[in-house]
């Protein structure tokens, strides 16, 4: 049998305050009724909690293994209060939202800031990693919501479609494919590239447009995270395939796109299908699809993105 959550309450207050009698007062009851509930709860567990005698009682052994678990129950407990006083209003709560780095840069902060405006009292917490770990994330439950790349293949995940952009291909002002209006694979692979890290989409993405031509990069510098290969490309080292909305206000690189066909990714906004969101999650859901279809993408669009929502 679990112990009542008020006995565990008289059990912190006395182990914190060292008397009987100071802890009733803390806890605003009679002494002898939190004597009588430690009684019980010792009998319960079939052991002493406290050393008893003259000056502040202390604990015993078993007392000080059940401190820790008691704080944190009623930490938990303290946290679902808050949590459900809150709820209608939104006026507490919290939310944990994943972005791949170049949503985290662009699309994520716009919507956070419009929601935090709203909803100041919803703690938001950020992972910025590629798609296969926010996926792991969602699953796993560490995570509420997500802008991924689609398609997203896990069982008990939906996913509601954003935009679809081009990706386009980056250079310093005085590389060779910048007197080009369009380069193919086959033509970029001639040159040195800057490649992403791996577990990053656009790596996946640009191995995979690579291979369906038949042919293969010439890998200049590898294991970079999207401001490392920006910088990298800037400093001359290489070309990279990089999603157009991390573009528009970059005045370092050249910007060619692919000739048509151009390799493009989907965005995508990632949920949980088999358990109920809260409700900041839904709100923040609700503040990313009606965002986009009410105020469009934050910022300027690149060429060769549409919007699906």
């Amino acid at each position: 049998m679990f112990p009542a959550v008020h006995q565990l309450r008289y059990f912190l207050a006395v182990a914190e305050d060292g008397q009987f009698t100071r802890a009733a007062e803390r806890l605003e009851v009679a002494q002898p009724s939190v004597s009588a509930q430690i009684r019980r709860l010792e009998n319960m567990l079939g052991t002493p909690l406290f050393h008893r005698g003259p000056g502040p009682v202390t604990l015993t052994d078993a007392g000080a293994t059940l401190l820790p678990i008691a704080r944190r129950v009623i930490a938990e407990l303290a946290s679902i209060e808050d949590e459900i006083s809150g709820l209608d209003k939104l006026l507490r709560g919290h939310v944990a939202v994943g972005a791949t780095p170049s949503l985290s840069a662009t699309l994520l902060p716009s919507v956070l800031g419009r929601f935090h405006r709203l909803y100041p009292g919803v703690a938001i917490r950020v992972s910025e990693q590629g798609s296969p770990q926010l996926v792991d994330e969602l699953h796993a439950g560490t995570l509420d919501l997500a802008l991924a790349i689609a398609p997203v293949q896990r069982r008990g995940l939906v996913s509601i479609a954003l935009a679809e952009e081009e990706l386009v291909v980056v250079t310093t002002p005085d590389h060779p494919l910048v007197r080009r209006r369009s380069v193919t694979v086959p033509q970029l692979a001639e040159y040195p590239m800057v490649m992403f890290q791996p577990g990053y989409d656009l790596r996946t993405s640009t191995l995979a447009s690579f291979a369906e031509h038949g042919v293969e990069p010439t890998v200049a510098v590898e294991g970079g995270e999207m401001g490392s290969v920006l910088a990298l490309v800037a400093a001359g080292l290489g070309a990279a395939v990089v999603p157009g909305i991390v573009t528009t206000g970059e005045t370092r690189l050249r910007v060619t796109r692919f000739r048509r066909p151009a390799p493009t990714r989907t965005i995508a906004l990632v949920r949980g299908a088999e358990r109920s969101p809260s409700r900041a999650a839904e709100a923040l859901a609700a503040a990313f699809t009606e965002g986009i279809t009410a105020a469009g993408w934050p910022g300027p669009m690149p060429e060769g993105m549409r919007l699906l929502r």
